[in-house]
C-alpha cells in the first residue's frame, strides 16, 4: 500500500529494540511515508541489539520540535530501556496522547505497552506486549491477548521482533485508513 504523503513518528531514545525501530522505519519508508526518528534530545541514540549496545540511530526531531498535528502515526519501539526511560517523561508522554486524541495510529511493540499504559491508552483496549509485562497490561485494564498482532481502534500492540513483518504490514494498513473518528474512549 501506499503511504506517499503520510508522516510517521518513532518515539525513541537510548536502548531501544534495534530491530523494533529499524525495520519499521525501513519497512515504512518503503511504503512512502516520511518517517521521523523523534527523540529527548539532538544527535543519535543508541539501539540494544539483543544482548548487547547496537547501532546509533541519527534524531530527526526533538520532542521540543515535534508536533502530533505533523503525524499521521506513531511507533513505539521497545526494549526494556527505551520505553521504561520515556514513561517517566512527561514530554514523550504527551506527545503519545495528543495523537492518540487525535484518533490517529498508535503502534507499540515488545515492552512500549508500557507507555500505552503510562498513559491511559491500555485500559479496556484488547493488547499484547512481551510476554515478562503480560501482568503489567491487565492490571492497567487491557485485554492481554497472546498474538503476533492485535488491534483495538487503531491501537496496535505486538510481542516481539519475530512478529515485525506483521506488526509493519498492520500499521501501513491502518495508517492507509486514515484517522478513526470512531474511536471511543475505554
Amino acid at each position: 500500500m501506499d503511504l506517499t504523503g503520510k508522516k510517521i513518528a518513532i518515539l525513541a531514545t537510548n536502548g531501544f529494540e534495534q530491530a523494533e525501530l529499524e525495520v519499521p522505519q525501513k519497512r515504512l519508508k518503503q511504503a512512502g511515508a516520511t518517517v521521523d526518528v523523534v527523540s529527548l534530545a539532538v544527535g543519535e541514540i543508541k539501539g540494544w541489539d539483543q544482548e548487547d549496545w547496537g547501532r546509533p540511530v541519527k534524531v530527526d526531531k526533538t520532542l521540543d520540535e515535534a508536533s502530533a498535528a505533523d503525524y499521521d502515526a506513531i511507533v513505539l519501539p521497545g526494549g526494556q530501556i527505551n520505553p521504561d526511560l520515556l514513561r517517566v517523561e512527561p514530554k514523550a508522554l504527551k506527545f503519545i496522547k495528543d495523537i492518540f486524541d487525535a484518533k490517529k495510529v498508535v503502534a507499540a511493540v515488545c515492552h512500549a505497552p508500557w507507555l500505552l499504559i503510562e498513559t491511559g491508552i491500555a485500559k479496556g483496549r484488547k493488547m499484547t506486549s512481551f510476554r515478562s509485562i503480560k501482568t503489567d497490561v491487565a492490571n492497567a485494564g487491557a485485554k492481554w491477548e497472546d498474538a503476533e498482532v492485535v488491534v483495538d481502534q487503531s491501537i496496535i500492540t505486538s510481542r516481539n521482533p519475530g512478529d515485525l513483518e506483521a506488526f509493519c504490514a498492520k500499521i501501513v494498513e491502518e495508517v492507509k485508513e486514515g484517522r478513526h473518528t470512531q474511536r471511543s474512549a475505554a
